[in-house]
């Protein structure tokens, strides 16, 4: 038996969860976490609210209230939400607890001791109305990729781009309007520059991460590290625990990846075993799983991984990483500030949680991005779990109740035929295929699987037609039944980590006493209560229509207001519009770094002209000087000059990013010379 973490992301409590949030990380989580204690491992699942961070005080104060009112009112919102959509944690947590304090301490204070965190005075913005230092949050403005104007200083909500507050484009105060400036303060810092080392070490043998994971962590280490403030000019938060600081406290992003070892130990401490926490967090066969959305992957596979090797070089380090893409809505980021989602509570009135489950199961987003419509939802459920599915377990269920009144044995003198024979073999085969890729964090395959299977036993009891063979051999007829029960049964097991409400249900329909979710993964497959007398069945699943489900999402609210505010409609421009844009090639001359900004080049750009122009562009994450001097790009030359950071900048260049966040100019194929059109 094998010890096994699972670590699923803390959301924000500033907010209710949505359909993004199960899809990202709750849902893979809790299948592999039911699957690995059925499979016979001994399984922690952790989780929790990250109630610190500048979003909850921004809430709060447009409330009026105070930050911990907000932080646990979405709290026992959103538990009730995981509870009600069967996420099975052993602990959900929140971050704004003294034994999360304790743990956190211990590890700054051991980090400062081996000095891995130090102090640096910076600049930061700062608020000379409102009299406070202006976190990422605080902080609006223009976008300098796409211009929207209520970007903010951490998210732009118009593309999606992650920001630092320094390249908005007059930048102001949320709170007042003011445009911030600049002002010394003094943080500490973790030194990441020193703890590289067991990175490298940790990502040996790691062949089983996603490519997304690994090619972002080992891209990250090869740029080198930078070191990273860990502490904020706030007052919401865990306190630092120096003397001296208290009008600052420890950064939420330092601190929340802290709750998975806090939250260990909590739950451990719950079950009066205090220091089983060890056996998950030092014995070197035990694996910690993270699960999260791809925003989240340098904190689960570099920095929370560098502040644990840094604490103590025997504690266990990450197995795997399995981040999911995003779930798109109609092609759209998931936002709590644009109120663009489909948000859980609101959900869990309408329908029963397994509908959503097999949906998002089936679409899940693991390597690359999935849109969620109601069309496609309505018909997934209708055409999978009722055509297929469903249908497939009323079939056997009527025929067993019909004619037999219970679960009848094999006869004695029963002989399989071929086709008996290839129905029991793709049930063994279903289950090895369906476990083992939940085992490896393919949750989508492992799905597809089972409904394989479901469409075998619909084929294997259109065959058989056992209504017509019960009038003439009702033994070939009773053997058909059983292995069709047998099948059903062997589902009920294959179920209970994606769906475990239904599992449960069909389990006890079949006379099964207990929780399918105990049961043994392996030995207790092939057990069935023959003999049990069978009740008229009832539908797993009812069918959904389109029409009602549109009209119910009507009455959820103010249709104008979930027009614009959860279906928002980007404005079209006309082809003229279009042709107005005066595309040219481009060739960078010249490249240097903006005196102040970390991620801005100047650029002399010939567009054929008399004169070079200037050009700011945000692309040093992406090129070194050395790479995009001479490269002949795309550039939108008939732009009105626009001042960032101090420079003109004339025209504006093309690039495209992929889904893993990495940027690429747009270039034309061949050769061309600087100042050519572009149609």
């Amino acid at each position: 038996m094998r010890n096994v973490l699972v670590c699923t992301a803390w959301p924000y409590a500033n907010g209710p969860l949505h359909l993004g949030h199960f899809a990202g990380c709750f849902l893979p989580g809790d299948i592999f976490a039911r699957y690995q204690r059925m499979a016979g491992e001994n399984v922690l699942m952790v989780s929790g609210s990250d109630q610190h961070g500048t979003p909850i005080t921004v809430s709060a104060e447009a409330e009026g209230i105070t930050p911990e009112e907000v932080a646990d009112r979405y709290h026992m919102l959103n538990s009730e939400s995981l509870s009600k959509m069967g996420i099975s944690y052993d602990m959900f947590s929140k971050t704004h607890n003294p034994d999360h304090f304790e743990v956190v301490h211990d590890i700054f204070l051991k980090l400062h001791e081996k000095n891995y965190i130090y102090k640096r005075r910076l600049l930061a913005p700062y608020c000379p109305k409102c009299d406070r230092f202006l976190p990422d949050r605080y902080i609006e403005g223009t976008c300098p990729h796409c211009a929207y104007t209520d970007a903010r200083g951490d998210q732009c909500d118009g593309c999606g781009k992650t920001l630092d507050a320094d390249e908005l484009l007059e930048p102001r105060c949320k709170l007042c309007g003011t445009g911030p400036e600049n002002k010394e303060t003094e943080q500490f810092y973790l030194r990441l520059t020193h703890l590289e080392g067991p990175l490298w070490n940790m990502l040996e043998g790691k062949k089983h991460w996603r490519p997304s994971v690994i090619g972002l962590t080992k891209g990250w280490l090869e740029e080198g590290l930078e070191d990273r403030a860990i502490t904020r000019d706030l007052k919401w938060g865990v306190p630092i625990p120096l003397e001296g600081y208290d009008k600052k406290c420890i950064y939420v992003w330092f601190e929340a990846v802290i709750g998975y070892l806090s939250c260990t130990m909590q739950v451990c401490k719950s079950l009066g075993k205090k220091d089983m926490w060890k056996d998950f967090w030092y014995d070197k066969d035990a694996r910690i799983y993270y699960f999260l959305a791809k925003d989240n992957i340098p904190f689960h596979t570099l920095i929370f991984p560098a502040m644990l090797a840094g604490y103590d070089p025997e504690i266990n380090l990450p197995y795997d990483v399995p981040s999911n893409q995003y779930l798109m809505l109609n092609n759209e980021q998931f936002s709590k500030s644009r109120n663009h989602a489909v948000w859980m509570p609101s959900y869990l009135e309408r329908y029963p949680p397994d509908l959503m489950r097999y949906y998002l199961t089936i679409n899940m987003p693991e390597h690359k991005d999935t849109d969620f419509t109601w069309k496609n939802f309505v018909r997934t459920v209708n055409e999978d779990l009722i055509a297929t599915l469903g249908n497939m377990i009323h079939r056997v269920l009527v025929l067993t109740s019909k004619h037999f009144g219970e679960i009848p044995p094999l006869t004695e003198n029963y002989n399989p035929d071929p086709d008996d024979e290839d129905l029991l073999d793709s049930i063994e085969n279903a289950r090895k295929e369906v476990g083992d890729n939940i085992d490896r964090c393919r949750f989508q395959k492992a799905m597809k699987a089972l409904m394989a299977l479901a469409r075998k036993g619909n084929e294997y009891i259109t065959k058989k037609e056992p209504w017509k063979t019960v009038k003439e051999d009702r033994d070939t007829t009773q053997n058909t039944i059983h292995n069709m029960l047998h099948l059903t049964n062997s589902l009920s097991f294959m179920m209970a980590p994606f769906m475990p409400f239904t599992a449960q249900n069909l389990y006890k329909m079949l006379g099964n006493v207990g929780e399918v979710s105990t049961r043994d993964w392996q030995a207790d497959y092939a057990d069935m209560a023959v003999g049990h007398r069978m009740e008229k069945p009832i539908p797993m699943f009812q069918k959904l229509d389109l029409k009602q489900v549109l009209e119910q999402e009507k009455q959820a609210g103010d249709r104008d207001e979930v027009k614009k505010k959860i279906y928002p409609v980007k404005k079209k421009i006309s082809f003229d519009h279009f042709k107005a844009m005066d595309l040219r090639v481009a060739r960078i001359i010249s490249a240097k770094d903006h005196p102040d900004s970390k991620n801005l080049f100047i650029l002399g750009v010939d567009i054929g002209t008399d004169e070079p122009i200037t050009m700011v562009a945000g692309l040093k994450k992406h090129y070194s000087t050395d790479d995009i001097v001479g490269k002949n790009i795309v550039v939108v030359v008939n732009l009105e000059p626009t001042e960032i950071r101090g420079i003109r900048s004339e025209a504006m260049l093309l690039a495209g990013e992929d889904g893993e966040g990495r940027v690429s100019l747009v270039a034309p194929e061949m050769v061309m010379d600087a100042g050519s059109r572009v149609y």
